[in-house]
């Protein structure tokens, strides 16, 4: 049937058939800084073909349906045998096989192998986000394994593994494996040492020393399909790592009793689930009592995750706000060429080129791999996780908005971006958590602190907004009275310091400029888009447009 009563016009194409890696120019010019020349090449390809994948429909067709199809828990088949296996939509198996072929678990081997695999998550994030969590713990869990170098050799080169393949088999009969993590009990949460699930030796061995039987729970297990998972559980001599597989090297299913799967606000296409513990099969991971130093480096590894996949959240709601105001006309013109609008605009792509340039700062201490990386890492790391994270949901609410209340429609994509905002910040150690962690690493290590300032005094001199601002961090760290009361407003400060020194030295001057007025400069209202007129705001919104083709 015709309808006649009005044309559509003035609706905003969809952004699809677009390079999500090269049309974002501060990841791209990340790249460039950080990977060696001789190496470059092979990584723009490689990013480039992601990143054209990235913004193709398919790949948004398959966000979408894994995300409208949720994981089904089945705990019995039908003669009444306990399975406890988890259904996923074949797009949840598109996207995690996609990720896995283009490195996105290999980083650890290969040369810039951490900035080319940050930069390849940040651009695949933006296609679905939820599938990232098996493929950070299964890129964070390789340092943990290192501390027993027999259990690295038999698993790492399958963790790093460029080959996805699905369903629980032994380990020893697939090119490829994914690793979960379950540290959380339903009395603890975060405080880990307050754990009760029980590891006792296996007083006859199969493999050698280092078995153990389970006894407990985990509050929250996500992935629960992956084939290992690195636990926590009190051994005799207190709380140990554990590596607990789904599958016995004799082909049996490990007693892994998976109880419910969480309703959870976003993450839809990603399963997490509560799971128990009855006589399972562990290996121990480290020396017994040792449990949290053991796991500490995959948690920090997940923790630069949550950085990079919040950047990848703002990045790609910023590119969705920008896009539409190109478009959209309203009140005799484009939105984008209205001064609010573009203070509006400008000032979301601050915040989001802000946590990029920060997030792949991180990867590349990574690759560097030096003392002096390391520490400025134990500081760095916690700061950006803080603060990045808490930034991820009002930039990709005020971006929601710049799409009226089409943004607001299911269909625009917005609303999954939306309630997926908030997760970063709360896996892996909520804001107080981080802010603590910080506080610990100024009282405990001096060097990390002597590291990061000497990141962030390489740019010193060339902005006075930036001077002042390091000045009163420096009054700041001095002053222990009530640092913990005040814990979250110091760790802000760091990271604002450190994305400032960052943008000085490497981004355009309309971009650091902005940055240093608004951020640490104090010249900037409570919300998105009140930064001062007088800034080059048209520069900004322009360097951080998306291009389709």
């Amino acid at each position: 049937m015709a309808v006649t009563t009005h044309t559509v016009t003035n609706q905003v194409p969809p952004l699809v058939g677009y390079d999500v890696f090269t049309s974002d120019r501060a990841l791209s010019e990340a790249v460039e800084r950080h990977i060696d020349p001789a190496v470059l090449p092979e990584a723009r390809r490689e990013l480039g073909t992601l990143g054209q994948s990235a913004g193709s429909a398919q790949a948004q067709a398959w966000g979408a349906q894994a995300n409208e199809h949720p994981p089904v828990l089945r705990t019995h088949d039908r003669y009444g045998h306990r399975i406890d296996e988890v259904e996923f939509h074949p797009s949840w198996h598109r996207l995690l096989g996609h990720a896995v072929t283009a490195g996105l678990t290999g980083a650890w081997g290969r040369p810039a192998g951490h900035v080319r695999r940050a930069a390849g998550f940040l651009v695949w994030t933006q296609a679905e986000a939820g599938h990232g969590c098996p493929l950070s713990m299964t890129h964070a869990a390789v340092p943990a394994l290192r501390t027993d170098p027999a259990l690295a050799a038999e698993w790492e080169p399958k963790l790093t593994s460029s080959v996805y393949e699905e369903g629980l088999r032994p380990p020893l009969e697939k090119a490829g494996v994914l690793f979960g993590m379950g540290m959380t009990e339903k009395q603890g949460g975060t405080d880990v040492r307050s754990n009760t699930t029980r590891a006792e030796p296996v007083a006859e061995p199969v493999s050698g020393e280092g078995e153990y039987l389970l006894t407990g729970h985990k509050w929250f297990c996500s992935a629960p399909m992956s084939d290992g998972f690195l636990v926590l559980a009190q051994a005799p001599g207190g709380l140990t790592c554990f590596l607990v597989p789904r599958v016995l090297p004799d082909g049996t299913r490990n007693v892994f009793a998976i109880q419910r799967l969480k309703d959870k606000l976003g993450n839809r296409s990603n399963a997490s689930g509560e799971v128990e513990f009855d006589g399972t099969w562990a290996r121990r991971v480290g020396e017994e009592g040792r449990g949290v130093r053991t796991i500490i480096e995959m948690v920090a590894a997940t923790r630069l995750d949550c950085v990079v996949g919040s950047a990848a959240l703002m990045r790609q709601a910023v590119a969705q706000a920008i896009h539409h105001a190109t478009y959209r006309s309203a009140f005799g013109g484009l939105l984008i060429d209205k001064p609010l609008m573009r203070n509006v605009l400008a000032d979301l792509a601050l915040e989001s080129e802000a946590a990029t340039v920060l997030a792949m700062r991180l990867a590349s201490a990574y690759d560097t791999d030096t003392e002096e990386e390391r520490a400025f890492l134990r500081l760095a790391v916690p700061a950006a996780k803080y603060w990045v994270t808490k930034r991820c949901t009002p930039v990709v609410g005020e971006a929601l908005e710049c799409l009226g209340g089409n943004g607001y429609v299911e269909e625009s994509g917005m609303p999954r971006l939306l309630r997926e905002a908030p997760l970063n910040s709360i896996w892996e150690g909520s804001g107080n958590v981080q802010a603590l962690d910080v506080l610990r690493a100024l009282q405990r290590e001096p060097q990390a602190l002597d590291a990061f300032l000497r990141e962030v005094g390489k740019a010193r001199g060339a902005d006075h907004r930036l001077d002042a601002a390091i000045k009163d961090l420096l009054t700041e760290l001095a002053d222990l009275e009530g640092i913990e009361a005040r814990a979250r407003r110091l760790v802000e400060r760091m990271a604002l310091v450190l994305q400032g020194s960052l943008l000085v030295r490497w981004a355009p001057p309309g971009v650091s400029d902005a940055f240093c007025a608004s951020r640490l400069g104090g010249d900037w209202g409570s919300a998105f888009g009140t930064l001062p007129h007088s800034l080059d705001l048209a520069s900004v919104v322009d360097r951080a447009r998306p291009v389709a083709d």
